[in-house]
């Protein structure tokens, strides 16, 4: 698709219904991503996600996405330990979550693991910039590479995983004229969030997209839905119903024959 000038759709998807309707959507690939520690466990970072967390998400998504590539993410501490448990941990989530990829953070140091995982003929994303699971290391959730030897280390970074193997990178939060230069640097994509639009693709979180989720709305984000209100709302005429005893109403309930209804009494 880099190679033809499409561009990539990626979205994230926590869950089989949500999946199915993505993939019904045409979307290219659904990341299952740690961020489920925001917005689906109510974490507030994506710290304290488990690989059991990753791998039973996975697992619903795996089995509502039919045609969308589908990648696992994986977790804090999952990659950081040894090789070997980095490349165990890959295969968990390609053989038990039943995911085709496996996306991590990080630059060159964790480029030897990305060839060790690769090695195993497990997929590796790649992930630079605003790395979630290094928030309290990087002092918050900024906007990484704004000057130019911190743009330099990214842009080495970036070339170090490609040597590595990778097949693709996710470039989070960083200025575009940064990510336009990564892009033209790199034969494999680049999947920008935040990071303007001269990436080969973009992603951005399913809860964030369809107002589900307003704990923290970032700048990147655009809303192309309020599903928040219409789910309150929803409710709470449920409510009301149950309430007022409305609801249910003699299209909602079953019925026995009267001669039978005789035979309690």
């Amino acid at each position: 698709m880099k190679q033809e000038g499409q561009p990539i759709a990626m979205l994230t998807a926590y869950d089989y219904p949500t999946a199915t309707l993505v993939d019904a959507s045409g979307i290219d690939a659904i990341l299952v991503g740690d961020s489920l520690g925001n917005v689906v466990l109510g974490y507030d970072s994506t710290v304290p996600v488990t690989m059991e967390d990753i791998i039973h998400h996975l697992r619903a998504v795996t089995r509502g996405a039919n045609r969308a590539m589908v990648i696992g993410d994986l977790p804090f501490l999952s990659y950081h330990i040894s090789r070997e448990e980095s490349v165990r941990n890959a295969g968990r989530l390609m053989q038990e979550g039943l995911a085709q990829a496996v996306k991590l953070e990080g630059g060159r140091e964790v480029a030897e693991t990305v060839r060790a995982i690769t090695a195993a003929g497990i997929p590796v994303m790649g992930h630079l910039g605003l790395t979630p699971q290094s928030v309290h290391q990087l002092g918050g959730f900024k906007v990484q590479g704004k000057d130019g030897e911190a743009a330099r280390k990214l842009l080495e970074d970036a070339k170090e995983l490609e040597q590595a193997g990778a097949f693709a990178i996710v470039l989070e939060c960083i200025p575009q004229q940064l990510a336009g230069v990564l892009t033209e640097a790199l034969s494999i994509p680049t999947i920008g969030i935040g990071a303007g639009s001269r990436c080969d693709g973009q992603v951005l979180v399913i809860n964030d997209i369809l107002g589900m989720f307003s704990d923290f709305t970032p700048k990147f984000v655009k809303q192309y839905a309020n599903l928040k209100e219409q789910i309150i709302q929803a409710c709470a005429t449920y409510k009301d119903e149950v309430k007022g005893r409305v609801f249910p109403e003699p299209q909602h309930v079953f019925n026995m024959a009267e001669e039978e209804l005789k035979k309690i009494y």
